[in-house]
């Protein structure tokens, strides 16, 4: 386990440099990340390169033991540049040009942006690939797949088209462009999708976003060719941004050694728009699923976050600690806090790091020091401890584009309703592994498969597989309406699952936010709402009916036996007291681990190691909680102190306890 913090020392008088190391130093810093945005510090003119300043501060660093990471510029392109290749610049749905100001303002596929890409890498990874204190790499900073309507934007999306389809014919007949006359003749009619209309055809919108996500991907491979061919004893990484967004984050990361995360959870806990306290473990166990391995925390919360928005709530005390915890308990082996000072110019000023404006430690600052304090005691216990879980949920960036290129019903929206999946095993101190939809789930307990929009033979037939083969899974609603070209199927739904859920779908409603009544039977009456599957079922069994509305005594949910296992069918959108109960009811069929009765907004994690078994437990609310475990004793790892049973958290407080 190692601690760090995220450093501009471009941004600084260098004679603080020395001060600042120091004092990291006697906070249990021991990794520090430089030079992400630094590009016109390090090449100020074409060709000029000054490395001698990063020189300075790394070996300052490292007379107090500090190990470097270096970010490749490339996410801020210089004046310089901008001024001479204009072509690097993505230009909107408009074709504007995106200028510089903040960031990011960089066309993936821009010629020029390669060349002077490959240059600038080149040049850092030769000088520093043998430099004893710094250990790693990250590329550029939170690549998304931000669409670009330039002419290599343009001209690629034509050769990637070509590949995939190899020639008009095939691709007018794969979208369907005869509706709307929408037919190519040739390719020169090939372009992206201008005017930003959301109506233009769902397949050529997919396999747009697809290009996209294509192309930060092998933009981010270029990156790692040219660092791994000077540095190969150094690591790769890149620090992901939050979902939802464009590009897959499984093949971004194909070419990195392993995950980082910049990870924000909201500080105002009473207005969470983050779809509340629970939206930090989704983001946590999305990023654990991307590789499915232990990742990096690059940037963690430490402060009032405040630039493109009015500032947020200040963390409230324990909050920074707790959320750093909650990092490792889900499977972060370094937490990277950003940043070590508030920044006193340019845009970030009020996104407060460790120390405020004035440079003095403070209330945030010491409670840093003392979880870093407690990750070094905990080191022993921790390292090579991984997250082992029963229950996967799949997550498919093809059904978030294609569910927001066609929106099903009002509030109808795939990665909220992923959330309140997720949600319902997280209050009951359940471990998830979020994991890529066309990943191996063989091994699992229980299987999670919602919204499988856009379907095909081969994740269909591996759904059958695991069933058969005494695996429970659970399907919902929208699921095998199209194939993998956006295009409607012409069998009953759920089309392809069709045998496995044991259900034919007669007819369907989209409610939106009309709320429906559920019948349970003896686990009583619950609501429903964003979408109603009328259903027949065919070899299932009905758990849940339907209550209200002209469908009121068809089924709704359903149970089928399928070989060995078993497949669940959600026919609608469950309240959150519906999914409480019915995951309930399937965790205790299947025999998983839970705690029925989990105050709300304290989590449950597991990592296991050579050292054994750690239980981490963590409250993160402002008000005290009182947790009923499972076990008769505990032993925190924390100060050696004996618990029964039942455990008092504090406000933001946290456990970690030795299991047998």
């Amino acid at each position: 386990m190692k601690i760090g913090v995220d450093y501009y020392p471009e941004h600084w008088d260098p004679a603080i440099w020395e001060q600042d190391a120091q004092q990291m130093q006697a906070a249990g810093i021991t990794i520090v990340r430089l030079a992400e945005f630094a590009w016109s510090r390090l090449e100020p003119t074409e060709g000029q390169f000054d490395f001698a300043w990063l020189d300075r501060a790394i070996e300052t660093l490292a007379r107090y033991g500090h190990k470097v990471v270096i970010g490749t510029p490339t996410a801020t392109p210089p004046n310089w540049l901008v001024e001479k290749c204009p072509d690097v610049l993505p230009l909107n749905h408009q074709r504007q040009p995106m200028y510089p100001g903040v960031r990011l303002h960089r066309c993936y596929n821009s010629p020029s942006l390669r060349r002077y890409t490959e240059l600038i890498v080149e040049r850092l990874t030769r000088h520093f690939g043998q430099n004893p204190h710094v250990i790693g790499w990250q590329t550029d900073n939170e690549m998304i797949g931000h669409e670009s309507h330039s002419d290599g934007a343009t001209e690629d999306f034509r050769a990637w088209l070509k590949q995939r389809y190899g020639d008009l014919a095939t691709l007018n007949a794969a979208w369907g462009t005869v509706v709307w006359s929408g037919e190519y003749s040739a390719w020169s009619q090939v372009k992206t999708p201008l005017g930003g209309s959301p109506h233009q055809n769902p397949s050529f919108l997919l396999d747009f976003q697809r290009f996209c996500s294509d192309s930060t991907a092998d933009f981010n491979r270029f990156q790692a060719g040219l660092i791994r061919a000077n540095c190969p004893h150094q690591f790769i990484t890149h620090n992901l941004w939050g979902y939802p967004v464009i590009n897959d984050y499984y093949d971004l990361f194909d070419s990195m050694d392993f995950v980082s995360v910049d990870y924000y959870p909201s500080t105002d806990l009473n207005s969470d728009a983050k779809a509340n306290i629970y939206h930090g473990a989704l983001t946590l166990d999305l990023t654990r699923g991307v590789k499915r391995a232990n990742f990096w925390v690059m940037e963690q919360l430490s402060g009032t976050p405040g630039c493109w928005h009015a500032m947020s709530r200040t963390p409230q005390p324990g909050m920074i600690r707790a959320r750093a915890w909650q990092s490792i308990a889900r499977g972060a082996d370094t937490i990277v806090h950003f940043r070590w000072r508030s920044a006193r110019i340019g845009a970030e000023q009020f996104w407060h790091g460790l120390l405020d404006h004035h440079g003095e430690p403070g209330r945030r600052f010491e409670e840093f020091c003392g979880f870093s304090a407690e990750v070094q005691r905990l080191a022993p216990l921790i390292d090579g401890s991984t997250v082992h879980n029963e229950v996967a949920l799949l997550f498919s960036h093809e059904q978030l584009n294609a569910l927001r290129i066609q929106p099903q019903s009002d509030g109808f929206d795939y990665l909220a309703n992923f959330k309140r999946l997720h949600r319902g095993f997280v209050e009951k101190g359940i471990g998830t592994d979020v994991i890529n939809w066309r990943a191996d789930f063989q091994h699992y307990r229980l299987v999670v498969a919602p919204y499988l929009f856009l379907l095909d033979q081969d994740v269909a037939d591996k759904l059958e597989q695991y069933v058969a083969a005494g695996g429970t899974v659970l399907l919902t609603t929208r699921s095998g309406v199209k194939d993998m070209r956006n295009v409607c199927q012409p069998a009953r739904l759920p089309g392809l699952l069709a045998e496995l859920a044991g259900v034919e779908v007669d007819e369907y409603d989209p409610v939106g936010r009309d709320l429906q009544q559920l019948d349970f039977g003896q686990a009583g009456q619950y609501l429903c709402d964003q979408w109603c599957d009328v259903l027949t079922p065919t070899t299932a069994s009905v758990v849940a009916s339907y209550a209200s509305d002209y469908f009121a005594g068809r089924a709704a949910v359903t149970r089928n036996s399928f070989g060995q296992g078993t497949a669940y069918y959600l026919g609608t959108v469950l309240e959150d007291e519906a999914y409480a109960m019915l995951l309930g009811r399937i965790v205790r069929e299947l025999g998983i681990a839970h705690v029925p009765d989990l105050p709300p907004g304290v989590e449950l994690s597991v990592r296991s190691g050579p050292a054994g078994k750690l239980l981490f437990v963590i409250n993160l609310n402002k008000e005290a909680q009182q947790v009923t475990l499972t076990q008769q004793q505990y032993t925190s790892a924390l100060d050696g102190r004996q618990y029964a049973q039942t455990i008092a958290l504090p406000a933001m407080g946290v456990e970690v306890l030795r299991l047998a």
